[in-house]
């Protein structure tokens, strides 16, 4: 099945996988590429740059910029922020153009690893890596990396504990109480 894309929507990439539905006002710009089977949301931006990995579902008001690479299988809430200049300057300010004339000069990359999970309203800063079914609370800031399968709140995000691949919370590392798979114990961060 092709892509679906709403009439209202402005998709311009040529790179958008079977059964993915881009939904009204969205805007793809040419050069992202977004895998199978996902789900845009109303108002999402997508960057040229940015990777959408296969069955990604991302909300309302989401704003995916370039160098930010979204695993398969991730949820991304409405109105989640990344973000991919650590010292942004408008570019059209005399004293910061020769920054900008180079993308390695301010282009950091940002990794949300398969399975994740991100709140609404959560920020990310650039450079960051969510690791594998991590799950990050709604509003919550990303500063710095989130291990595999770690939970984390707050501004800046902090880690409280760790989640199940199904995504249950979990009080201790071993079996879910749920799905009875074992729950790794996240890295010191």
């Amino acid at each position: 099945m092709a892509a679906f894309v709403h009439p209202r929507a402005l998709c311009e990439s040529q790179a958008v996988g079977d059964g993915t539905r881009v939904w009204a006002f969205a805007h793809v710009m040419p050069g992202a590429v977004v895998g199978r089977d996902c789900n845009i949301g109303d108002h999402a931006f997508i960057e040229s740059g940015a990777i959408v990995g296969d069955r990604v579902t991302i909300k309302n008001n989401v704003l995916i910029w370039d160098g930010v690479a979204i695993a398969d299988d991730a949820f991304i809430g409405p109105g989640v922020i990344f973000t991919n200049d650590r010292h942004p300057r408008s570019p059209r300010m005399p004293a910061a153009a020769a920054r900008y004339a180079n993308r390695a000069n301010w282009l950091l990359q940002t990794q949300v690893g398969r399975g994740a999970s991100l709140g609404g309203g959560a920020v990310v800063v650039p450079g960051i890596s969510i690791g594998e079914y991590a799950l990050v609370a709604a509003g919550a800031v990303v500063t710095r990396d989130v291990p595999p399968h770690s939970l984390v709140v707050g501004h800046p995000a902090r880690p409280i504990g760790w989640v199940c691949q199904c995504g249950q919370r979990s009080a201790v590392a071993g079996p879910c109480n749920e799905c009875r798979n074992a729950t790794p114990q996240p890295a010191a961060a």
